[in-house]
């Protein structure tokens, strides 16, 4: 099997397997533990905080450890809405956020706020402007992703962020999908608050952080113990948590450009094979994206019988996010760039690369890809 869906989860990099292995056998302690097994385990824990802040340009105190992206971006929506509620209850986001962020806003409305949906043009793209036309008085938070995990597309997030400066409203981002991709830099970029799901970059599931800058205080979604400075009640996933640590730091030992030029050659080289056959492809999204992800339609072949077929022939892609797979509902961001009904949707794909990916693998696949159209055609 060949693995193209990197953008639904990424292999484990072995270092990181071989550290967390490691701590399982020497560092169980509970962090709170005032003993030295605890205070061994505090003291891992504190380290690792330090190499997660390091790489978006926060401060330790910033990063709180979570379960993923999903409690990140339910956190930071969630209980920005309900302690800032006094100052207002208009909230905005995008068409073509995660579900994690969308059932959020969901759910808010149920309480009574008032969520403004930003749609996005054909391309997927949207404007600093659509935010500062949307914005009221009475915007608490504003968030929109940092990259879109279904077509890559990077949204305008400094810009974003220098338009809410004068504004009462907190900026969110989830950042799932462009961190380790691109780089980030949360002062620079104006965010108030990001969240991170370690499985992304090669690390452990069921382990993430929220960068919540140090001059916002919000109340616990969890309640309980006092860790994480009383943000986040729970022992903390210690052996998780310095796997994720261990993900960042061989990241960050990959230059961004390098790696982006990397998988660009990868859909160029793609893109060029289809050309030569004669399929008829239509790429969904915009230049500006990540080039880890393309995704592209195959007008008048099914996207779940092709799905299936480079399945049995040794290929993993997707047709869209993890998070909805296995169910008939299709891409609403693809929706929301089209419009319901339209063809492109019911016949596009997603590949994404990873580190462990090669140029005979996209060669092997470009032509298996081509074979597998022109016999559905048939």
């Amino acid at each position: 099997m060949t693995y193209f869906d990197h953008a639904a989860t990424t292999p484990m990099h072995p270092n990181v397997i071989g550290v967390m292995t490691e701590y399982m056998k020497t560092t169980f302690g509970n962090p709170s533990s005032i003993h030295q097994y605890g205070r061994q385990a505090h003291e891992k824990l504190e380290e690792a905080r330090q190499v997660i802040a390091a790489s978006i340009h926060a401060t330790p105190n910033e990063i709180i450890f979570t379960s993923g992206g999903t409690e990140g971006d339910n956190t930071a929506i969630l209980q920005t809405a309900r302690a800032r509620q006094h100052l207002g209850k208009h909230l905005i986001t995008t068409q073509v956020e995660h579900p994690a962020v969308l059932e959020a806003m969901h759910h808010l409305q149920e309480e009574g706020f008032d969520v403004t949906y930003l749609p996005v043009n054909t391309e997927g793209e949207l404007t600093a402007q659509q935010v500062q036309q949307a914005l009221r008085e009475d915007t608490i938070l504003v968030s929109v992703m940092f990259a879109n995990n279904e077509t890559g597309n990077l949204y305008p997030i400094k810009e974003i962020g220098d338009v809410l400066r004068e504004h009462q409203a907190y900026f969110h981002t989830d950042a799932v999908q462009a961190y380790g991709k691109y780089p980030i830099d949360v002062t620079a970029l104006g965010i108030d608050l990001l969240s991170i799901s370690a499985h992304k970059i090669n690390g452990p599931k069921g382990v993430g952080f929220l960068y919540q800058k140090q001059t916002i205080v919000l109340p616990p979604l969890f309640h309980g113990g006092e860790q994480e400075a009383k943000r986040r009640a729970g022992t903390e996933n210690l052996i998780s948590i310095l796997g994720m640590a261990e993900a960042v730091k061989i990241m960050r030992e990959y230059s961004f450009e390098e790696r982006q030029d990397q998988y660009a050659g990868f859909t160029k080289y793609l893109l060029a094979q289809l050309d030569q056959a004669a399929i008829c492809y239509h790429v969904n999204g915009s230049m500006n994206r990540l080039s880890h992800v393309v995704n592209l339609s195959f007008p008048g072949v099914a996207n779940d019988l092709l799905l299936m077929h480079l399945d049995l022939a040794g290929f993993a892609i997707s047709t869209g996010s993890a998070c909805t797979a296995g169910t008939v509902h299709p891409s609403h961001v693809l929706e929301a760039m089209y419009g319901k009904g339209d063809p492109y949707i019911s016949s596009a794909i997603r590949m994404s690369f990873g580190l462990e990916n090669t140029q005979s693998e996209v060669e092997r696949f470009s032509q298996i890809l081509i074979n597998t159209i022109l016999r559905l055609k048939k």
